[in-house]
C-alpha cells in the first residue's frame, strides 16, 4: 500500500540534490550507529540515498557535492 506521500520521486525527485546541511545531519547520525534505515525514516529520504552519502564520506572524506 503506497500513498502519495510516500511516492519516493515525489518527496525528493531525481534530480534534486540534498542540501549540505541535511548531508551533515546523515553523516551525524550514521556516526552515532544509527542505521541506515533509521537515518532514512528520521529524514524521509530514500535509504539508497543515506547509502550513497555515507559511502561517499569514507571514499573522499567530505560531504561536499562534486563537479
Amino acid at each position: 500500500m503506497q500513498t502519495a506521500s510516500t511516492n519516493i520521486c515525489e518527496r525528493m525527485g531525481r534530480s534534486q540534490e540534498l542540501s549540505e546541511f541535511k548531508r551533515g545531519t546523515v553523516i551525524g547520525c550514521h556516526l552515532c550507529n544509527k542505521s541506515i534505515r533509521d537515518i532514512s525514516l528520521l529524514l524521509n529520504i530514500p535509504w539508497s540515498t543515506v547509502s550513497g552519502i555515507i559511502t561517499k564520506c569514507k571514499q573522499l572524506r567530505t560531504t561536499a557535492t562534486q563537479p
